[in-house]
């Protein structure tokens, strides 16, 4: 079903009552605002949907549960009421859902479940799992008096300023969210067209459609570091700079709170990047909780330099002349970043005051990137011969004659099919891994006779070698011998994973068939 309403919005009635008697709602306002900001991004009308009608004390209505099915995004106003009500608990629910029932809840990275925080909340807090990784936008700051006061229009002009600030932040995101959506929808469309045309033995039709604009997954990731409040504006320009031009950001969910899970959520972000940009202001930043003390300042950029010596990562650290830290801490770290190679190392250092230095710098930073991945694809073409898609077949040696149907099976499609090297020195046998990895269009990995810790540690390298790609068919084949582990894959429906237990066949094959379709040799 295609989706008829661009946005549907959760909220709690309480939380749309006038401060004042004759005004207008919190959410009256802010639907009126955003509308008008997310249609200007999106160049056209944008669909809302908002209960005006229905009481959250009433039964859990049809005619909310039906929007679901044909809702991009749902928008959830989130409050302390918010937090309490189960109606919201429920619509909250059954939208996650209907999404994992038709394009599913995460798309290309992003969630279809965005946050508006009106006051502090805690995570656990929230009312369902997904809305922690979702966009969050908090429309509140809290006072040098600890009283939390939101953005409204109402409490003044400064106030008003935020609001609307944020607003417009929240509908540019909203705008690419929902871009994003529209070419899953489209790409789910044609992959059920070509499922369609292979079940009823037509030939698949050769992609004829207007070239899209380059997606995300054409260019570098940046991983944009956080940093503290007084770099926070500087921060929200590049991101939406970025985002303008096409790059995949990270990090693009909220990040943990504690210090383990912190570093290991970045460590991952950053592993998916090639360019990591670190912006250094006068505050020391916020401190995870965890042994260190600290900050996720610090922390990010000792990370960076880790996947920088690991990968080559390339980075940019913004320390604009002029800032006057306070905290000992902070310019203990400054002057380390300033007079240290091993803190700067894979870094160009910025020092000017001008924010279309860092700018600059990172348009050009990206540039090479760019430049040095085309020029790659160009040396190392992704086809086998006369053009045609090569797919590598991963197995152990013990199951290369088994692979022989599937190896037929492969090329009878069209498909030109490699094996790894069995003989000859172990780092030969690895480079030849990495050097048919690049080249081939598709991945199948024939899980037999080699058992689960075979299988991890070629998952391992798969993901070692990819760099964060996502233009390659990635699957695993199971195959004979059935064991525990074999089953359990199946039974938890892991993605890309194929059933072969009971034999080769095309049946059975089809989803990576399919999939192989939808990638450019």
């Amino acid at each position: 079903m295609p989706f008829e309403t661009d946005l549907f919005i959760s909220y709690t009635h309480i939380d749309n009552q006038p401060l004042i008697k004759g005004q207008e709602g919190w959410v009256d306002r802010f639907q009126f605002s955003l509308a008008s900001l997310l249609e200007r991004w999106m160049g056209e009308k944008a669909h809302i949907w908002k209960d005006e009608r229905l009481s959250g004390d009433d039964n859990f209505a049809k005619e909310i549960l039906s929007q679901f099915p044909k809702t991009a995004v749902m928008l959830s106003v989130v409050s302390p009421r918010y937090i309490k009500s189960d109606w919201c608990k429920q619509e909250v629910g059954k939208f996650c859902e209907v999404a994992e029932q038709t394009l599913g809840l995460e798309v290309k990275n992003k969630f279809r479940l965005v946050k508006v925080v009106l006051a502090p909340i805690e995570r656990s807090q929230l009312p369902h799992p997904a809305m922690i990784k979702g966009l969050g936008f908090e429309f509140y700051e809290v006072g040098s008096d600890q009283t939390p006061r939101e953005y409204d229009p109402y409490f003044g002009a400064e106030w008003g300023e935020k609001f609307l600030d944020t607003v417009q932040k929240l509908a540019f995101q909203l705008s690419l969210l929902l871009k994003l959506v529209a070419e899953a929808e489209a790409e789910a469309k044609a992959q059920a067209k070509a499922l369609t045309d292979t079940i009823n033995g037509a030939k698949p039709e050769t992609a004829t459609t207007t070239p899209s604009t380059p997606s995300t997954q054409s260019k570098p990731t940046v991983y944009l570091a956080e940093c503290s409040f007084d770099q926070r504006t500087a921060r929200e320009t590049l991101d939406v700079e970025l985002k303008r031009h096409g790059y995949r950001v990270l990090p693009d969910q909220e990040l943990p709170k504690d210090e383990e899970a912190y570093t290991a959520q970045v460590a991952e972000c950053l592993r998916q990047s090639q360019l990591s940009i670190h912006l250094i202001g006068s505050a020391y930043g916020m401190v995870p909780d965890g042994p260190s003390q600290k900050s996720v300042v610090v922390l990010q950029n000792e990370l960076a330099i880790q996947q920088s010596r690991n990968t080559g990562l390339k980075r940019l650290i913004w320390v604009p002349d002029g800032i006057a830290p306070k905290q000992k801490e902070q310019v203990d770290f400054i002057n380390l970043l300033q007079t240290n190679a091993d803190a700067q190392f894979g870094a160009d250092l910025i020092s000017s005051r001008e924010p279309e230095a860092i700018k600059g710098a990172m348009h050009s930073a990206l540039q090479k990137l760019e430049q040095k991945q085309a020029a790659a694809a160009a040396a190392v073409p992704k086809s086998g011969q006369d053009g045609r898609k090569m797919i590598f077949l991963i197995c152990d040696e013990k199951d290369l004659m088994s692979t022989i149907p599937l190896n037929k099976l492969l090329k009878a499609r069209g498909f030109d099919v490699e094996i790894p090297l069995f003989e000859g020195d172990a780092a030969a046998v690895r480079q030849t891994r990495v050097d048919l990895f690049g080249r081939a269009s598709g991945v199948l990995v024939f899980y037999g006779e080699g058992g689960a810790q075979w299988r991890a540690s070629i998952d391992a390298e798969l993901r070692k070698h990819s760099g964060g790609q996502h233009d390659k068919a990635i699957y695993t084949c199971l195959a004979g011998p059935e064991t525990v582990a074999k089953r359990y894959l199946i039974a938890t429906e892991e993605p890309n994973v194929i059933n072969c237990l009971e034999g080769i066949s095309e049946a059975a094959v089809l989803p990576f068939l399919t999939a192989m379709n939808g990638v450019r040799g």
